[in-house]
């Protein structure tokens, strides 16, 4: 089970993706593209999960 906040990254928002690896990173990427105009990499995203274990 993977875990990631926006709060977490520096934004002001609640949103909270959470569930197996690969729909957190789809999730997570998402949401952030569309919302905060961040396009991260499956990679970099792939990273913030691990260093938060």
């Amino acid at each position: 089970m993977a875990k990631l906040k926006c709060s977490d990254y520096g934004f002001e928002c609640d949103f909270i993706a959470e569930g197996e690896i690969e729909n957190v990173i789809a999730e997570f990427g998402k949401h952030t593209d569309e919302v905060h105009g961040i396009d991260y990499s499956k990679e970099a995203l792939m990273q913030f999960i691990l260093r938060k274990q």
